[in-house]
């Protein structure tokens, strides 16, 4: 079997650790985080990785959940793919129910997985623009917390990838410099494996019918 890997680098270490050293894996892509941020741009991205692959493939596990756009992806491009079918990476670590129960639980929360916070408080000045704040007269903190005005909790989720613990603290810190409440919570990699699980599925039958 050939098993092509395509995913946000903000989910590259819970990734990394669902398909470590399978032997099917003929191809691993991560794609910078914050295309999100961009829609219509991520699912163009996407696209052109897809239908443009560097080595065949039986089947292109895609590292991503819906994201606003990418629901159905499969039905536009030839090589076949298996996502994950959640509305975001977010909801495939939490379950989608518990995802929407963190989201009522008391304001607005700041979901903080340990792939987002490895940069800490300067990726996010990175992922939204805000370098060239300093050069204006203002620190990128204060955008930020412009942009946080109204959330109320940072919610760090533990996947248990190899620095997590670093991660924990950069979260500690990013919500200590914007003033919310700070709170952990670990998530789990079992839906991620069952979506491998089904990528290993297609690529088998895929290699059958060849």
């Amino acid at each position: 079997m050939r098993i092509g890997i395509l995913g946000c680098d903000a989910i590259k270490g819970e990734l990394e650790i669902v398909t470590a050293g399978d032997p099917d894996v003929v191809y691993r892509e991560y794609l910078e985080f914050g295309l999100h941020l961009h829609p219509d741009d991520l699912k163009k991205v996407i696209i052109e990785k897809l239908r443009s692959l560097p080595t065949p493939v039986d089947v292109v596990f895609l590292g991503y959940g819906y994201c606003q756009v990418l629901k159905g992806i499969q039905m536009e491009v030839d090589v076949p793919v298996v996502m994950l079918e959640y509305e975001d990476c977010i909801a495939a670590m939490l379950t989608t129910d518990r995802y929407h129960r963190e989201k009522n639980n008391g304001g607005i929360t700041w979901f903080y997985p340990a792939g987002w916070a490895v940069n800490g408080l300067p990726g996010l000045v990175r992922l939204f623009n805000l370098d060239s704040a300093e050069s204006e007269g203002y620190p990128p903190e204060y955008f930020l917390k412009l942009m946080f005005d109204g959330f109320s909790r940072c919610l760090f989720i533990d996947t248990g990838i190899d620095c997590s613990e670093e991660c924990r603290k950069n979260s500690e810190r990013f919500a200590d410099s914007l003033g919310l409440r700070h709170e952990c919570t670990r998530g789990s990699l079992d839906l991620i494996r069952e979506a491998w699980a089904n990528a290993k599925k297609v690529a088998a039958g895929t290699e059958r019918s060849a």
